[in-house]
């Protein structure tokens, strides 16, 4: 696929799988908008880009939990060139703490950061998608999103809610030209679990063994920027994890009891 006349906005811009993808679709010549909180660290995500890339990049923060901000944001995002024609739902947090222990302030922030803000920036782009009769919305979700496991009630509940919804969405506006790529990712080598909240709000603060041995971010990036081009509705990332989603389909009540007994941080 030929990306030079395409225009790619990427939240969650400034680290792990949003980072990565943001550098390998600039390598291939797209038209980047890069999104995250933070304007300093998207600055260094292209500080080490090409003149030629820098260019074609444009820095926008934003905050997924200020859903009333992102209309706004996608006025912004439209007036860099015109248009956009891939939106890629990166940003995100996730959680690390047991149900009894969760306050309903963290499942409320979660749900706010990763359902809420994701829906509202899909609402406020999904008009120039239907006008254009064409466009792409790639959720970044989780295999998470397709199965749970202890310690992530929060996150599960977040990705889950995000299938219900692009499936939703997907069905409407087929017809419009418009497509959708969910990618579940299972552990990558990324700052996740460093970043996840716990019980009380505050961050975990420690590295996962099984994400510090997963795959790279990079190799994500690149087998999803693939599902992208395939316009595949959906893509397993990751190493043997994946093989739980199809034991959730073919055999739930085995991937329940490893569940149970496997750790699964």
């Amino acid at each position: 696929m030929n990306w030079t006349e395409q225009c790619v906005w990427i939240t969650g811009a400034s680290s792990g799988i949003g980072k990565a993808a943001a550098t390998l679709w600039a390598e291939r010549g797209a038209s980047v908008i890069l999104s995250s909180r933070r304007q300093e660290a998207l600055e260094e995500v292209v500080q080490g880009w090409s003149n030629e890339q820098r260019e074609r990049s444009f820095i926008l923060p934003l905050d997924l939990a200020e859903g009333e901000s992102l209309p706004s944001k996608a006025q912004e995002a439209l007036g860099w060139i015109g248009r956009i024609d891939v939106l890629v739902h990166c940003g995100g947090i996730s959680q690390r703490s047991l149900v009894k222990d969760t306050s309903m302030e963290v499942d409320r922030r979660v749900m706010e950061i990763d359902y809420f803000g994701t829906v509202a920036l899909t609402k406020a782009i999904l008009p120039h998608f239907i006008e254009r009769q064409q466009g792409q919305f790639v959720v970044v979700t989780s295999l998470m999103g397709l199965f749970s496991s202890p310690l992530r009630s929060g996150y599960c509940a977040a990705k889950h809610a995000l299938h219900g919804f692009f499936e939703s969405l997907r069905a409407e506006h087929h017809d419009d030209g418009i497509s959708v790529t969910m990618v579940c990712p299972g552990f990558i080598q990324t700052s996740i679990s460093l970043n996840a909240v716990v019980g009380d709000g505050s961050p975990q603060g420690t590295m996962d063994q099984k994400t510090g041995s997963g795959m790279t971010a990079k190799a994500c990036a690149s087998r999803l920027i693939q599902a992208v081009e395939r316009k595949k509705p959906e893509v397993l990332i990751g190493k043997t994890e994946r093989l739980a989603a199809y034991l959730k389909r073919f055999a739930p009540g085995l991937l329940r009891r490893i569940v149970r007994r496997t750790a699964v941080t």
